[in-house]
């Protein structure tokens, strides 16, 4: 899975939303992680930005 869009697209939405998402995501501080930006998903297929 493609990490370095969803890294810059972090780095953005933290510019305009205190923490950069919303608080269910913010459990990836947790265990040290951005949150991933996908472009779909359905059912257990998810598709990267």
């Amino acid at each position: 899975m493609k990490t370095d869009l969803s890294a810059a697209l972090f780095a953005q939405a933290k510019a305009v939303i205190p923490g950069g998402v919303d608080s269910p995501v913010r459990a990836c501080k947790a265990v040290g992680c951005d949150p991933l930006f996908l472009k779909k998903a359905k059912g257990a297929v998810v598709v990267d930005v």
